[in-house]
């Protein structure tokens, strides 16, 4: 927009881009017209312990069986590597989804955060959004887009700052794991 070279007093740059771009949160405002808007959820959910875990798709969903081995209760926040790439360079349109029997199990471990390495927790063709549903159903929010390429699995320290954006669906966020214990 401002160019030093130009005449202008500063650089200045102009930014566009959807609430949904790259890493990002969803507001339960975007798939539930009574769900919470994003300046309505506390930042201290994005906040805190967490636990990176490689999942193999079966059928292109990740299902309960994922799980297998777990203990009974999880961190409160969970982030599932699923082998996307940490760049794309289309945007893909085949990726892992997560079965809504998945998001009502992990929930039921305690989970209140669902982080994937997937731009959507949904296949990208579906209309009934029943991964969504499920969170929404579980209080369970979620966050995608995450690049988890040359994380290893285990607990980590989440700290994800979205956009502080008001009245809105979602925001790009900032995300990225501390050792685990050092928020205290």
């Amino acid at each position: 927009m401002a160019r030093i070279a130009g005449g202008d007093s500063v650089n200045t740059a102009e930014l566009a881009t959807s609430t949904h771009t790259g890493t990002h949160v969803d507001a339960p405002w975007h798939y539930d017209d009574a769900g919470a808007r994003l300046d309505e959820i506390p930042l201290e959910v994005y906040v805190g312990p967490c636990r990176v875990l490689s999942v193999t798709p079966q059928g292109g969903y990740v299902t309960p069986a994922a799980l297998a081995g777990l203990p009974g209760t999880l961190p409160p926040r969970l982030l599932l590597h699923t082998g996307q790439p940490a760049h794309w360079a289309e945007f893909p349109e085949d990726f892992t989804a997560l079965e809504p029997a998945f998001v009502r199990e992990v929930a039921r471990r305690g989970v209140r955060l669902i982080g994937t390495d997937c731009p959507s927790v949904d296949p990208l063709t579906s209309k009934t959004l029943d991964a969504h549903a499920a969170c929404r159903e579980t209080g369970v929010l979620i966050l995608e887009g995450l690049n988890l390429s040359a994380t290893p699995d285990g607990d980590y320290d989440l700290v994800c700052l979205p956009l502080p954006l008001a009245g809105v669906d979602g925001a790009p966020a900032r995300a990225t794991l501390l050792p685990a214990g050092t928020l205290g």
